[in-house]
Parts: C-alpha cells; structure tokens; sequence
C-alpha cells in the first residue's frame, strides 16, 4: 500500500469546473437539491455519505464548509477515526487555505489523537496556540467542549500542556495547566514534571514551586522524576538546604532520593565550593547502598580543583580507579593547572593519566596547547600537537584556534599563516574565532593590508564578522593613524545592523585624541551618550591624554567634573595623565606647573587613589628638571615608603 500523505504537507489543488450534480447523483430535483445545499446539516449529510461510502466529493462542498460544519463533520466521526481523519485530509488537500477556529481544531486535534497521529495533532495544537486573537481560555474551552463529542481521551490535554513547553511559552503553559485544572481535568504526572523541568531549565523557580504546591493538593501519583526535578530548581536558585527540606517532605510521602537526586546535590555543592557538604553527601549516598558513579566523582574533582585543591583532587581520581571507574575528569585537573599557569604540574597530571593506562583525547590536548599558548611556550604547545597527530588524534577547529591564538600573541605571524594552510588542506572549515585571531594578530603588527585580505575572505566564506572583528579592525586603522578609514569601518558596521559599542567608540576617539583630532573625539562623545552608551574610565582617560597632548591641560583638569557627573570617578591612570601633562609642557617651570602637578598628586591621595610607580617617576623627575631637589626628595621618600624600588627612569 502507498504511504499517505501528510496533510500537513499537502498541495493545493486546482479547483474542478465541474457541477456538484455531476459528481454524485441526487434523488430530488434540481431545485430542492440547491436549497438543500444551504443547509449546514444537509452539507454534514452529503459529506458523511460520500465519506463512508468511499465516493469523491466535489471540491464545491469543501468550500462551503465553515469551522462549525467542519466539526460537526468530525463530531459524526466519534465512533469511526478513520473516516474522521480522512475527511482532515481531504479538506487539508482540497482547501488549504480553510479559515480553521479554535472549536474546529479542537476536533481535529481530538481525531488526530484517537488515531494516534500525535506528530500531526501537535502540529495543530502549536497552530492554534499561536493564532492571533485567541485566548488560553478559548483555546482551553474549544478542547474541553469537543473533548466528549470527538470521543477523545485525556492524553489530548497531556499533549496541549507539552506544546506550550516545548514551544518555551511557560508563562502560558502554567495559564493552561490552571485552567485544565478548574474544568477538573488532570494532566498525567509526566506532563506535569514536563512543565516543572521546563521553568527550571529557565530559572523561574518561585513560579515552579507555585505549581508544584498546586500540584500536591490534588495529587497522589508524585514520582522519583518530580522529586528530581525539584531538586534541580532548588539547586539552580542557589537554595540547596531547601532542596534537603524538600527531600525530607517527599520521603514522608513515600518518594526517595535516587542517585540523580544525590549527584544533583552533589554538583551543587561542588560548583558553590562547599567541598565538605559534597563529600558528606556522597557518604550519605552510600549509608543509602547508592554506589557513587562517574558523574559522582567528576562533580567532586571539579569542585576540588576549582578551589585549588589539586592533592585531594589527585587522591579522589586514585579513589575512582580503585572503583574500577575510568576517571574522565583528568581534564578538570589538567586544566586548572592550565588556567593558573603551572605548566610543571599540568604535565605532571599528564603523564599521571597516562600511568594509569588512559589515552588522552582531543580536549586534553588542547587544554594542554591552550596551557602551554598562554603562557608563551610556544614550542612545548607545538610539540603537544605533533604528539597529537602522531597518535592519530585529528585536530579540530577549537585545537588549531587555540594554537593560532598563541602564535598571533607572540607576534610569529609567519608560523600562524602556515598552520592556517595546514588547517585548510586537511579539511577543517576555519570558523569566526579562526579569522577574528589572525585579523587581531596583523592589526597588532601594523599589516592591515594583510588584515583586510582575511576579512574578505571571511566574508566570501559566508562567515558574518560581529562587533568584536570590526573593532579590531577599526583599533587596527587607529594604530597606523588612517582614522578615515577607521570611520568607514563603523559605517560599514551601521549598515549591516551591527551596533557599534562603547568599545567600538572608545577606539575611535582614542585614535583621534593620538592624532590631535580632539573636535572629532568630543563629536563621538556626543554621539555615544546620545545613544544611551555609558562612557566608561578608559575612554575618558584617553579624552584626559587628548587635552594633555594638545595642550589643554586646565580643560583637562576640569574634565574630570565631566567625568564624575556621569559616574565615572577618575584612577590612577587619569591622575598620571595629567600631572605627565603637565611634566612635559615646554617652560612648564616658568608657568609654575610643577605646583599644580604637586596639587594633582594630593587630590589623588585625597580621593583614595593609591599612586603608583608612573606617579612618582613623573613628580621626581619633572623636581629634578627645575633643580628643586628638596621635592625631589621628599616623593623619593615617599616612593620607598609605599614600597616602590627605584629604577633607571629616575
């Protein structure tokens, strides 16, 4: 037999020129047959008739249906499915353009089910909670009202309940649940735990503790899945003692913890660094003959090793073989070591996994290529990928960034374009982070020739730059001073609806304040503020730099009143901007400019800014250059007292 067609899916079909009369012979006249036709029930009738008797039905009567004729069609079908689910797909067919209701989905949704069509009555289902204009309440009513006449059964509200979660309307979901639950009709337990799961993944945990206490009012039937995931809200919401409460609440109804419910703690405690409860816990596991598993033990190793405590980490892992359990969590240790650059130990752990017999795999290595990349081993991270390769461990794209991403920091911007070949040549796609990491590499070395040759062949490869590439782009431009083109960048950024940032800003009237460009800066400024975007203490530090380098030091000194009037409170930077400013003024000595330096330098310590070794290099020096040497020595001594060693700068 030929599989059906999905009526979902169906095409529209051209519409006959042929009569009515000509498709199924009429015992009355023509006259009466016509009248009769207007009839909604005497329509029920001749679509019923021709239905069962396997007759084709004239297209003429599909669009004379209504949503009220349409259901009473399927209301006639209570006790016959599979003529009801033909007639959805003859209409589906044959008028696909049919103005559906709330009542005639309803029907349909109600067949669909008994035939269990589950995949095509969601599909109606998520039309009709989607449709414009309709309430819950009419969506609820239609269902409830066709939920006898259908012959339907309860799994059609279980059904309606999981649409709205998986569609991520929760707020809607839990609407629905409240008024099935008035009409007297209640949902299956797995749709309800549908629903809870559903606003914990999103963290509305007070609104899933509302419908979990809604629950338990009416119902017996609560499993270990809705203990689990309460749980999991409590745990998610930061309020693991409730959960424990919790647990005690559902052990007097008869429902205990299982070892999901113990790992859940347990992760929680872990991730909240609160080692001693986790490992307390995995005791109690086992008080309860709940033997830990490997998602057991790697929550506890990540905790150890999030909070530095590798040794007991490396005692818990020894624990885990002894168990006969295949540690997969040498990564954790392996990459805390990576992240706090203890490269000596990282490789100690290394080689410790491979001691026990476990091959490394492709996240290992390239936590070990990161380690190495960051901490400017440049080398030892090549040679982990030679290693890599030799034991027939592809390298992916996420492995080749990271190199490249060490690479472009140490300026071998050669090696980075041969390994970029490489990448190329055996298949790996490179991917935004490839480019945007190369781009950032040649911008830092002044080649934006080059950089602008990789943006287009980003572009080429369908690859859209977002914000962070054109900046680096635009940071790049401001380097070599060609601001035009700078502003052309963030122009292009416009177009694509790609919202330029206070980072996009801040490089743009850095670039202008270096050039001398100050106009130009104070015009981005005002644009900036006018888009809602905060300036933050480094863009107004290199305002503070462009008075200083254009001469304007008052106008600089009362910028800083600029600054504190949107919040943002001047730093050691700004105040060494200006007292440098004021070091470096031609006859600065003449204009009594050393006194104002000495007046910045006590407002600094006034406001609670310690400063530090710029302060003092600047103070000393600009001292000495008007041969005032009895200041020089006072902040001498004053350097050495806040524990600064003097250098070759003073």
């Amino acid at each position: 037999m030929a599989a059906k067609q999905p009526f979902l899916h169906c095409k529209k079909f051209s519409l006959p020129r042929r009569s009515f009369s000509s498709q199924i012979p009429i015992s009355c006249s023509s006259t009466n047959s016509q009248q009769s036709l207007s009839s909604d029930s005497f329509l029920v009738e001749k679509i019923l008739w021709a239905l069962k008797r396997g007759q084709s039905i004239n297209t003429h009567l599909f669009y004379q249906l209504n949503p009220s004729t349409y259901t009473q069609v399927l209301c006639q079908c209570r006790n016959d499915v599979h003529t009801g689910q033909k007639f959805i797909d003859l209409v589906a067919l044959n008028y696909p353009n049919f103005k559906h209701s709330s009542l005639s989905l309803s029907g349909a949704v109600h067949v669909l089910v008994s035939s269990k069509r589950i995949s095509d009555a969601q599909s109606l289902i998520l039309r009709m909670i989607r449709r414009s204009g309709a309430s819950r309440i009419e969506i609820v009513d239609s269902l409830f009202g066709t939920y006898a006449k259908c012959g339907s059964n309860l799994y059609v509200f279980d059904l309606f309940v999981r649409t709205y979660v998986q569609a991520r309307k929760f707020r809607e979901a839990v609407e629905a649940f409240r008024l099935l639950d008035l009409r007297n009709i209640d949902v299956s337990i797995n749709a309800c735990n549908s629903l809870l799961g559903g606003l914990g993944r999103i963290g509305w945990v007070d609104l899933a503790r509302e419908v979990f206490d809604e629950m338990i009012t009416r119902r017996t039937d609560l499993n270990a899945y809705t203990l689990n995931i309460m749980v999991n809200v409590f745990c998610k919401d930061g309020k693991i003692e409730r959960a424990k409460g919790f647990l005690t609440e559902m052990e007097e109804r008869g429902i205990f913890a299982d070892i999901v419910t113990y790992n859940t703690l347990i992760n929680a405690y872990s991730r909240e660094g609160n080692i001693e409860e986790g490992l307390e816990t995995m005791r109690l596991m086992r008080d309860k003959n709940l033997e830990p598993s490997l998602l057991t033990y790697n929550s506890i190793v990540n905790g150890l090793c999030k909070n530095g405590h590798y040794a007991r980490a490396k005692g818990v892992l020894n624990e885990m073989v002894q168990n006969g359990l295949c540690p997969d969590t040498y990564s954790s240790v392996i990459g805390y070591f990576s992240r706090i650059g203890d490269l000596g130990r990282m490789i100690g752990y290394y080689k410790d996994m491979q001691s026990k017999g476990l091959i490394p795999d492709k996240i290992v290595y390239t936590i070990l290529i990161g380690g190495f990349s960051r901490h400017g081993a440049i080398a030892e991270a090549m040679n982990v990928r030679d290693e890599m390769v030799t034991r027939g461990c592809q390298l992916d794209v996420v492995t080749y960034n990271t190199l490249l991403n060490g690479l472009c920091k140490e300026h071998m911007l050669c090696e980075a374009d041969a390994l970029f070949n490489e990448m190329v040549e055996r298949g790996v796609f490179p991917d935004f982070c490839t480019y945007t990491t190369l781009i950032n590499g040649y911008c830092k070395k002044g080649d934006m020739d080059r950089a602008l040759d990789l943006f287009e062949s980003m572009l080429q490869r369908n690859l859209k730059p977002d914000a962070v590439t054109y900046n680096t782009l635009i940071d790049g431009f401001c380097r070599v001073g060609e601001m035009g083109r700078a502003i052309n960048l963030r122009d292009d950024m416009i177009s694509k609806k790609i919202n330029p940032n206070y980072i996009t800003y801040g490089t743009l009237m850095n670039g202008f304040c270096n050039g001398g460009y100050l106009p130009d800066a104070f015009k981005l400024w005002n644009e900036m503020v006018d888009k809602g975007i905060e300036p933050n203490i480094v863009i107004c530090n290199s305002l503070v730099k462009g008075y200083c380098r254009n001469g304007e030091l008052d106008k600089g000194f009362e910028f800083l009143s600029k600054m504190k009037s949107r919040g943002v409170h001047p730093d050691c930077v700004t105040y060494n901007t200006l007292i440098h400013g004021f070091m470096k003024e031609e006859n600065f000595c003449k204009l009594g400019r050393m006194q104002e330096a000495d007046t910045i330098y006590r407002k600094m310590i006034k406001g609670g800014i310690s400063p530090d070794r710029s302060t003092f290099t600047s103070l000393i020096n600009g001292f000495v250059s008007q041969e005032n040497l009895k200041e020089a020595f006072r902040f001498h001594d004053e350097m050495l007292r806040r524990g600064f060693v003097p250098d070759d700068k003073f």
